[in-house]
């Protein structure tokens, strides 16, 4: 399939959650009672918060993930629609409920979370639709089980597109040998410190080197204030991105998905790599000084 053909420029294959959002005076400890400030509630999850910043910022985006047949299901499948994601990789579970995330925000913009997954990640290999793989210039497919992530390497490897893998916390926990057989199929990595250390048990530089000898060309390491560490492989070489201050710190919840979703988008329209991440940058910058995991 030709490049012109491509009808998505990203994809986004994960976790549809619905976000509940509190801002709190102060984070309680054991049996104290803290004051909530403020209260919302929407769409969240990797796939849901990468797909509608696609959007958000100009591209055609689509998804698959997995929603639960209730209200939580719809608050999702509404704000997707709203965005004008390609949904034909959505599936909706009778007898699983729609995953959700409590978050609650301090006034400094310190995050807990608690998380349910539900019918997120019952998502199996079977249920994955290829048609929006095939139309994608870029997948980038976010936490999600290991079998399934897999499934859509594969799939991707197929059509000529590029696919790109943000392991998560629980993922990147597996470890290098465990996760060897879809790094080998990944063009681009993007994960934060932590992370890489997780991964590999290494330090960001090194990680990054690491990783990329699995098969992936590019590895891109999230430092928080420190910007970001970009690492190619054919060039063996590392550059250093430096970051960008956001105007405030509101909600840091869904700022690696604004910067994935932004990097992507760029390289799916072409530009070179190094471009591309200092836009994700600028764009995760911008979130964190708003409220919500797709507030951009």
């Amino acid at each position: 399939m030709g490049r012109e053909e491509k009808k998505i420029d990203v994809l986004a294959v994960g976790h549809a959650l619905v976000d509940i959002r509190m801002i709190v005076d102060r984070f309680p400890g054991p049996d104290e009672e803290a004051e909530i400030l403020e209260e919302s509630r929407g769409s969240g999850g990797s796939a849901v918060n990468v797909s509608i910043d696609v959007s958000k910022l100009g591209g055609r985006s689509g998804i698959i993930a997995k929603i639960g047949f209730d209200q939580f299901g719809r608050i999702i499948y509404e704000e997707l629609w709203q965005n004008k994601v390609d949904m034909r990789g959505l599936r909706i579970s009778p007898q699983h409920p729609t995953g959700f995330s409590i978050v609650t925000i301090d006034k400094a913009g310190n995050i807990a979370l608690y998380s349910y997954k539900g019918a997120a990640e019952t998502l199996t290999p079977g249920e994955v639709n290829p048609d929006p793989i095939r139309e994608a210039r870029v997948t980038h497919i976010a936490s999600l089980r290991l079998d399934t992530s897999l499934r859509v390497a594969e799939i991707v490897k197929t059509t000529g597109g590029i696919v790109s893998w943000d392991p998560g916390r629980r993922l990147a926990s597996l470890g290098l040998e465990r996760t060897k057989p879809l790094l080998e199929k990944v063009d681009i990595v993007l994960l934060n410190r932590n992370e890489a250390r997780l991964l590999t048990g290494r330090e960001p530089e090194e990680a990054a080197k690491i990783i990329a000898e699995q098969g992936p060309r590019y590895v891109i390491v999230k430092l928080g204030a420190e910007g970001s560490l970009l690492y190619n492989r054919v060039e063996q070489r590392v550059i250093h991105i430096p970051p960008y201050k956001p105007e405030k710190i509101v909600d840091t919840t869904g700022a690696g998905d604004a910067y994935a979703a932004a990097t992507l988008l760029k390289i799916a329209r072409g530009e070179p790599v190094e471009e591309a991440v200092k836009y994700g940058a600028l764009i995760a910058a911008r979130k964190i000084a708003r409220l919500g995991a797709h507030a951009i």
